[in-house]
């Protein structure tokens, strides 16, 4: 891609500038995303299959419990997401180009392979879900078995590769077609949560919803929730620069942002939670991996319409990422241009969803995916904030993104401080999760950020530049 060098660069900046490491710089007269625009992509965003299902999987807690670690989780990623938008808003790079100034120009490609990876991944996560309402659809439809019993292999493929071409189709142009999705899909999410929300409540009532309780053997400890909630919402903050820097209000970096995912993921995990309690409670039995759409949909009646709106949902949040990961994906190789990266993004996460099938458990597969998440993302977030507010400012001059020996060049164009304590956190994070006392309470995700943020602002501070 080219680059666009922003206004205010010193020209002493500017003679460096590679080819090589090109890098797509929105100036603020290319910027036409509005508030509303921003709020309905981070709305939409969480107002999605993923966000249902992790609903009915902290149900485990019960209603109450999983409500406070909701809002602790959430509200503490959200911060960060305010602080990674902020900084897309400022630079006009996304947020793996924003990543060059604390790793390095060329070692960016570490960070930018990990959120790729987790954005492929999150695709995956809500295509297999969609295509299980797929299955539940032919099911009605044509008699195929669902999946889940004998033969329903089938209509589960199927669905996957129904689901792979609407992503594609919502891809096909870009950012602008990503806009388009957004639009409708608030409209669609809208309707069916307040549908399926008076259909739960006519089922049970909030006061039985409030007294159910899980049966003892089920207990999760606290920590490993908050630490499974804490790696949903981190998800979204290493792509929030990929849509603030659009943004024609700085607002539609910070405030629009934080709300917009915060309402989205409060709304669609409290639909998820109180539709897997009222199914608790009518038959007496709770199962996380009965916590899907299709399935509860199924339970509660809600029919064909609702399944369709399920799979047509699921294009809003894997629109959000399939765009984070094509945009890492045209970090590390800069001559790609984004329409042609998100074909290719699509493809992997068309194979990468058929990993649940092969492992047989959706929720083991789900629980290990949300691991790597906390263990590999909250490191390099905390160590892009620290380095864009406290060591410069919040300032980086876009020329030096790209340049070839100069400010963000390094050792050979790697931050070797940046790439360690990315790999201190992620070993941290095994160690911290062996600590009963952490996994029992807090849990061990933001402990770990803050840890390798003081360490990080320590090494640079003290090791001088010709060290690094």
């Amino acid at each position: 891609m080219s680059i666009s060098v922003s206004t205010g660069v010193p020209a002493s900046h500017t003679h460096q500038t590679s080819k090589e490491f090109g890098l797509e710089i929105i100036e603020p007269q290319q910027r036409t995303v509005s508030n509303w625009d921003s709020f309905a992509t981070w709305v939409a965003a969480n107002a999605n299959n993923g966000t249902w299902y992790i609903g009915g999987v902290i149900a485990v807690c019960g209603f109450a419990g999983a409500i406070s670690r909701l809002a602790i989780s959430s509200i503490l990623a959200y911060i960060f997401l305010m602080l990674i938008g902020y900084m897309g808003y400022k630079v006009g790079a996304t947020t793996m180009g924003c990543a060059r100034a604390a790793f390095g120009v060329r070692g960016s490609y570490v960070p930018s392979i990990v959120n790729m990876v987790q954005y492929v991944g999150w695709t995956a996560v809500n295509t297999f879900i969609a295509a299980t309402s797929v299955s539940f659809l032919l099911a009605e439809l044509f008699g195929w078995p669902v999946y889940g019993q004998p033969g329903g292999l089938k209509g589960l493929i199927v669905g996957i590769v129904v689901m792979s071409v609407l992503h594609i189709i919502s891809v096909s142009t870009g950012a602008r077609s990503v806009q388009l999705i957004e639009r409708i899909g608030i409209v669609l999410v809208a309707f069916f949560a307040i549908w399926e929300t008076i259909v739960v409540f006519q089922h049970v009532s909030f006061a039985q919803i409030m007294q159910w309780k899980p049966a003892a053997t089920l207990s999760v400890p606290s920590g490993s929730i908050i630490d499974s909630l804490a790696a949903f919402n981190m998800g979204w903050v290493t792509c929030a620069a990929d849509f603030t820097r659009f943004s024609k209000h700085r607002s539609g970096s910070t405030a629009v942002p934080f709300i917009g995912a915060l309402l989205g993921v409060f709304w669609f995990a409290f639909v998820g939670l109180t539709a897997t309690i009222s199914i608790a409670v009518t038959t007496g039995v709770y199962d996380a991996n009965n916590s899907d759409p299709s399935t509860i949909a199924s339970k509660l009646g809600l029919g064909s319409i609702a399944l369709i709106v399920v799979i047509l949902t699921s294009m809003t949040a894997n629109a959000v990422n399939l765009m984070a990961a094509g945009s890492s994906l045209t970090n590390i190789v800069t001559k790609l241009r984004l329409t042609p990266s998100l074909w290719i993004v699509t493809i992997a996460a068309t194979l990468m969803t058929f990993i649940p099938v092969i492992m047989g458990s959706f929720l083991d597969s789900f629980e290990a995916f949300l691991d790597y998440i906390g263990m590999a993302l909250g490191p390099i977030i905390v160590i892009m904030i620290i380095d864009f507010y406290l060591r410069h400012q919040a300032t980086y001059h876009a020329s030096e993104l790209t340049a070839r020996n100069g400010a963000f060049w390094y050792r050979n164009g790697v931050n070797w401080i940046a790439i360690g304590c990315w790999a201190f956190g992620i070993a941290l994070f095994l160690l911290l999760q062996q600590i009963p006392l952490l996994t029992e309470t807090v849990g061990v995700t933001f402990i770990n950020m803050a840890v390798v943020g003081v360490v990080y602002w320590l090494l640079m501070r003290i090791i001088p530049t010709s060290q690094r």
